[in-house]
């Protein structure tokens, strides 16, 4: 065989894995653009309904839905969740979410967030409103960075519905939790500061698909320095 062509033959093998390396890289930008529009068209969705009246509560509800839910509320149970330090003007201080358990009519009871609080230990809010408006949250398991729960004093670090209604006493609990939204109310109120918005993911899908496509790229500018380095190799 002549000897010029041993070169190029050289190049056959990493050509080939450059390529599919670089299919590879151009696939997966590809398919972070397509979660790109998927994750946009939800977040319009959420914006969408931020705006909108709040929808009856389904029997498997979305995280990205304001509803409303009416029913009883539970006398003399009410948990702290959290440990949370807000500023204020005589200096920060420390407060968790205020939980009371609310019974719908057909007799579930579904654990409540009214807002975060200035307490130490939890005590019912007496005036709690009529109807509850927020979104539904998905269970929390607990990490070591979790806290140690302590249901004697009904104070919980792990967002867990199933624990909290049994520390509460409680039974046919739904298996998600209700934050509520609405306004700010006035400071030293008392009230509970509920949560402002629902939540929104975050949309960082256009800077993988760059990433992905800047590593192809970076590919091949590799690969052609490799080549040339190797066709002039004795």
């Amino acid at each position: 065989m002549p000897s010029g062509n041993l070169p190029w033959r050289r190049l056959i093998a990493p050509g080939i894995a450059a390529s599919v390396t670089f299919v590879l890289l151009i696939l997966l930008g590809i398919w972070q653009l397509h979660r790109l529009k998927w994750k946009e068209a939800i977040i319009a969705e959420i914006r969408a309904a931020q705006v909108a009246a709040p929808i009856p509560l389904q029997a498997t509800p979305s995280p990205f839905e304001k509803v409303v839910i009416t029913g009883s509320w539970i006398p003399g149970k009410a948990a702290l969740y959290g440990d949370e330090v807000h500023d204020s003007p005589r200096g920060p201080i420390a407060g968790g979410e205020l939980i009371m358990p609310l019974r719908r009519p057909g007799g579930m009871v579904v654990l409540v967030d009214l807002g975060w609080v200035p307490e130490q230990s939890p005590a019912p809010w007496p005036n709690p409103p009529a109807a509850a408006v927020g979104y539904v949250h998905a269970p929390i398991q607990p990490n070591w960075t979790s806290g140690t729960d302590d249901p004697a004093q009904q104070l919980y670090y792990t967002l867990d519905p199933a624990k909290i209604g049994a520390g509460l006493g409680l039974r046919n609990v739904a298996p998600f939790m209700l934050i509520t939204l609405g306004p700010l109310p006035p400071p030293g109120s008392g009230i509970p500061e509920p949560a402002q918005n629902l939540p929104t993911p975050p949309n960082n899908h256009y800077e993988y698909a760059l990433t992905w496509f800047g590593f192809a790229a970076v590919l091949v500018f590799q690969f052609i320095f490799f080549a040339r380095k190797r066709l002039h190799e004795p």
